[in-house]
């Protein structure tokens, strides 16, 4: 028996890295798993592993920046498997990202990035939230401890997801939804090792006390729980999974 028996969760951004992570943690947990991604190829591979190993899954294509991919994303959900009661809203443009600064990055590069990383969530929400309402349900979106630090409009797209969280979370309380984040550390992913230069992703565990990278398993655990009726009283919160790179009072 696993706490997802029966329920049915979406994770943005499932094709590779932390979002494959929690797809499969939440499948492993009995959880029917919609794998939505951009990347076709990448994403049905993630689905047929899940199914490979016993659990439940189907890939979805989606742009989370555009709000009728979201809401078919929804309807696919539904026509599936029946009902919807998780998402998880992962997607966000990390790997192979521009490295440029908040007053010189191009104006369409970073309309573009903020569509997806911060409107994408929204977008997704939107579609998904009606569905959810009808017995409850449970979001996480995926933060980073970038929000506190300078990181140019990464940064900032996740200091938008922060206060997203927390007005959701009077606008959702309402009708037994629930909605918190995670903002994890420097995690030790494809698209840390491609988009991170190394000597920066090197000064970064100098400076961590737990002294090492975080792994997509450090992130999954507290995933799987603040979706799960465990964290049934706790909504509008950002955990840091950082190994104590940030410290917030």
């Amino acid at each position: 028996m696993g706490r997802f028996d029966g329920r049915t969760a979406i994770v943005t951004g499932a094709a590779q890295g932390i979002g494959e992570g929690y797809a499969r943690a939440l499948a492993a947990e009995g959880a029917n798993v919609v794998v939505a991604d951009l990347n076709t190829e990448l994403g049905k591979q993630a689905a047929e592993r899940i199914t490979a190993d016993g659990g439940s899954a189907a890939f979805k294509e989606v742009d989370v920046a555009e709000p009728d991919s979201a809401l078919d994303l929804a309807t696919f959900t539904l026509d599936r498997f029946g009902s919807m009661q998780h998402l998880v809203n992962n997607a966000a443009i990390y790997g192979g990202m521009k490295i440029d600064s908040l007053l010189t990055v191009p104006w369409d590069y970073y309309k573009k990035f903020m569509s997806v990383n911060l409107d994408g969530a929204l977008n997704v929400c939107r579609a998904v939230v009606p569905h959810l309402r009808e017995n409850g349900g449970s979001i996480v979106n995926q933060s980073s401890t970038a929000a506190w630090m300078y990181s140019n409009y990464y940064g900032l797209a996740k200091a938008g997801i922060n206060s997203l969280t927390q007005q959701l979370a009077t606008e959702l309380g309402w009708s037994n939804v629930r909605i918190n984040a995670i903002a994890p550390g420097p995690i030790d992913t494809e698209a840390t090792r491609t988009s991170t230069p190394q000597a920066v992703v090197a000064a970064l565990v100098e400076r961590i006390p737990l002294q090492r990278m975080g792994t997509t398993e450090d992130l999954t655990g507290l995933c799987l729980f603040l979706l799960s009726d465990e964290a049934k009283w706790i909504t509008g919160q950002i955990f840091n999974v950082d190994g104590g790179q940030v410290v917030r009072s």
